[in-house]
């Protein structure tokens, strides 16, 4: 490894529902990982926003992680993210604000620029398009602005509460947009490796060599994202990994759905070329036994000199989820 210390990890949970299981199963679940990952150590953690999609449980993000914060003392929680142009700026600075009043110094804003979601969806979710992409800079400043607000401050619109809280603001991406808005911000930045692993690194150099300090951060701060699968043996482990290379076949093919259960052999489920999106997509993965991800969290460190990682895990069966964290970070504790 380099001189540099060692990059924090945190969590990123998209509370997935197993085939079989409800939506109540899989918040019960995300309540133990949080429990657990309080309890290891871990830095964050994460829920991520997603629309019409019957196999992930955390559409209504805000309101999780309010769960989670009261059934939790120390860990921090927060959103990896809330996609903006599906809110108005000052619903999401309120919704924060009222979580930052009732955990204070507990709670993280993480920003995406995507919808999240189908055109059908996002017409579903605004109603009208006036929550544009293109509006993006503009509603980061403008949450920013509120929650930096002086004492004495009373702009015409403020979020009660949310106004002067200081709450922490991330923009995350799978592109280059965001990684040159952060910068420009000064805003600590998150790369989405686990699914969209192609720019990582050019992302994450437009963003150092571009950032501007700003009151909030006076140098850059990057978090990468990687899916991580453990188990006790590295067989066991790609089995555990096939549920997640099924949700990303059917994601391809335009039919999502609950969590598939683990199989023994993928070579009947997808075609070749479907083989080589998943494999390209899911390429930021480590995948093995406890020496496996520990030599894998020191490469990615290494090579991507990230100040955080977060890790991410689909897997269909509680005990074996929770257990691949567990191991995640004995292998992070053991670099």
């Amino acid at each position: 490894m380099s001189d540099k210390k060692t990059a924090s990890l945190s969590v990123l949970d998209l509370a997935p529902i197993p085939q079989g299981a409800t939506a109540r199963d899989a918040f019960h679940t995300s309540l133990a990982m949080a429990q657990q990952a309080e309890q290891l150590g871990f830095n964050r953690y994460w829920l991520a926003e997603h629309h019409n999609m019957t196999g992930i449980a955390s559409a209504a993000t805000s309101v999780l992680i309010g769960y989670l914060a009261a059934n939790t003392s120390t860990l921090r929680l927060g959103s990896g993210g809330v996609m903006l142009p599906n809110h108005a700026p000052l619903v999401i600075a309120e919704q924060f604000g009222t979580l930052e009043s009732l955990y204070p110094g507990r709670i993280d804003l993480g920003l995406g620029r995507a919808p999240g979601s189908d055109q059908r969806t996002m017409m579903a979710l605004r109603r009208h398009m006036g929550g544009h992409v293109d509006n993006f800079p503009a509603d980061v400043a403008e949450i920013v602005g509120w929650f930096d607000a002086e004492q004495g401050e009373a702009p015409a619109v403020q979020p009660v509460p949310g106004l002067g809280l200081k709450i922490p603001v991330w923009l995350l991406g799978s592109s280059l947009y965001s990684a040159q808005l952060a910068a420009k911000l000064g805003l600590p930045f998150a790369f989405a490796s686990h699914f969209a692993p192609e720019m990582l690194f050019q992302a994450l150099h437009l963003y150092r060599e571009n950032f501007k300090p700003s009151a909030r951060l006076a140098q850059p701060h990057a978090m990468v994202c990687v899916n991580v699968v453990a188990a006790d043996s590295e067989g066991d482990a790609r089995f555990l990994f096939t549920s997640m290379q099924q949700q990303f076949v059917n994601l391809r093919r335009g039919q999502p759905g609950p969590l598939p259960a683990p199989v023994e052999n993928m070579d009947n489920l997808w075609s070749p070329s479907e083989q080589y999106g998943v494999q390209q997509a899911l390429s930021m993965s480590i995948v093995g036994d406890l020496d496996k991800v520990r030599h894998g969290l020191s490469a990615l460190m290494r090579e991507t000199q990230a100040d955080e990682i977060m890790v991410n895990g689909q897997i269909f069966d509680k005990e074996a989820r929770l257990r691949s964290f567990a191991l995640a970070m004995e292998a992070y504790r053991s670099l």
